[in-house]
């Protein structure tokens, strides 16, 4: 039998009781130092590629580590399920350690790039080994307030990551950008060790008599999947720069990711059975949609608005502090808010918002409209993507919560990439279009009306999280 570290909590500590409180710290610091690097990355690019003399490698700097993640999800996933979460935990913040050291050492653009590779390597397991030490360490009681906890460490740094890394930069060098997030992963690391020195042991296999163990096998086909769906991803993202053949690259690229991505998620979710392929089914389209549409928001209010780079971004803010908001009220609410009702009070808020922005680009509405629209869909996200975790656990067992919860980060990762892909796409596409209206902006509203599409098959998928014999 497996031991939790902190035994003999009693039932009512919380995830700050003494008995949670190191591995709820380190925890949560892991996921803000990985979410912080994500967004400071995206404010020194432009300064990076200058100096390195790196254009034409700029697009890479960002789709590779998403690609690399998923490589890394799944086999985090599989050695947790093989091992426990221990040693996944260890290998990809030594990853992601390294994966900054290159970077931040890099002298080329091409350096810096294979420094991003293994970093979002080094990230994709690191999401999916916390989320496994989750259902290890804490009761399912507690599940709602720490996928909280992580959701609110995830939004607090796009409220000071770009300004912090901008004045790094300026200060000093882009180096210290990577390099300065070096010392602060080690001791968010060593906070969680304590907690893990009762998750040594294999865990049981399904199927297998209580008190045995039998350690699941290594899935070389999976991870060989996950690499093709990799490929794809970066192939979809590049498919644009292709003159001729980009519009059948694109095709084969969608084609090739979600037949690679089927053996990497529970069986039936690309068909939206009920229950567990649902909830990662809905964690795809919903990350999809809300990432799809928020990249260009904010170029919308500068082009159309002549807003500046700051106030545009403070509409991203808004919609951060929103869904920060919302995810500490839903842990609040623990069992009196049901995860169904979450998650289809969730979907609307986001199909709404994205309409909303829809909307004012085809008829020239106030932004204000806009804005407040995106502050709604973060609170949509809210009270979703802590439920969406908490539903994945809750429908796992101790030997495929690796499984599951790798499906749930490929999922999120591979939306929110092929949607970012796609309304790059679009967006290149309507350039020169405008609206109904006569309004210039075609290409704004092209890519909303897409996310738009997607946010309405995410609600129609999202009443069957729940299967049929749920109350």
């Amino acid at each position: 039998m497996l031991r939790s570290a902190p035994a003999a909590a009693p039932e009512t500590a919380g995830i700050f009781h003494r008995h949670y409180l190191l591995v709820t710290a380190g925890a949560c610091a892991l996921v803000f130092l990985a979410a912080f690097e994500s967004l400071a990355v995206t404010t020194i690019m432009p300064l990076v590629s200058r100096e390195l003399d790196g254009a034409d490698l700029y697009a890479l700097a960002f789709a590779g580590p998403l690609a690399t993640g998923v490589i890394g999800m799944v086999a985090a996933g599989n050695w947790s399920d093989r091992r426990g979460p221990v040693g996944p935990l260890y290998a990809s913040v030594a990853l992601f350690v390294l994966g900054l050291l290159i970077a931040g050492t890099a002298g080329s653009m091409a350096s810096l790039v294979a420094g991003r590779l293994v970093q979002g390597l080094g990230g994709g397991a690191m999401t999916v080994a916390l989320y496994v030490v989750v259902a290890r360490v804490y009761p399912p009681v507690l599940h709602p307030k720490i996928f909280a906890a992580f959701s609110a460490a995830w939004v607090i740094p796009s409220l000071v990551g770009p300004f912090a890394a901008g004045i790094v930069a300026q200060a000093a060098s882009w180096h210290w950008v990577f390099l300065g997030v070096v010392g602060l992963v080690v001791p968010a690391l060593l906070m969680v060790v304590p907690a893990l020195r009762g998750l040594h042991h294999t865990p049981a296999k399904a199927g297998t008599p209580e008190g045995t163990t039998g350690a699941q096998r290594w899935s070389y086909g999976r991870l060989a999947w996950a690499t093709l769906a990799a490929l794809a991803v970066l192939a979809l993202n590049l498919s644009a720069q292709v003159p001729v053949a980009g519009g059948f690259l694109a095709a084969a690229a969608v084609v090739i990711a979600l037949v690679a991505v089927r053996p990497l998620v529970p069986r039936g979710t690309l068909l939206a059975r009920r229950g567990l392929p649902s909830v990662i089914l809905a964690r795809g389209l919903v990350s999809a949609a809300f990432f799809g549409a928020e990249v260009y928001l904010p170029y919308l209010l500068v082009e159309r608005y002549s807003f500046s780079p700051t106030f545009a971004g403070l509409t991203l803010t808004g919609g951060a502090l929103a869904w920060a908001g919302a995810s500490a009220v839903q842990g609040r609410m623990g069992g009196k808010l049901s995860n169904l009702r979450a998650m289809i009070i969730g979907s609307v808020m986001v199909l709404g918002a994205v309409v909303l922005a829809l909307v004012t680009t085809v008829l020239g509405w106030p932004a204000a409209v806009a804005i407040a629209g995106w502050i709604s869909a973060g609170g949509g996200m809210g009270l979703m993507y802590p439920r969406l975790s908490v539903m994945t656990l809750a429908m796992s067992t101790p030997a495929t919560e690796g499984f599951n919860s790798s499906a749930m980060s490929i999922a999120d990762s591979l939306g929110g990439a092929l949607a970012l892909a796609a309304t790059g796409i679009v967006f290149t596409a309507l350039t020169t279009t405008t609206t109904a209206g006569g309004v210039p902006g075609g290409s704004f509203a092209g890519v909303f009306a897409l996310t738009a599409a997607i946010a309405v098959v995410a609600v129609v998928v999202a009443p069957r999280v729940a299967s049929r014999r749920t109350p």
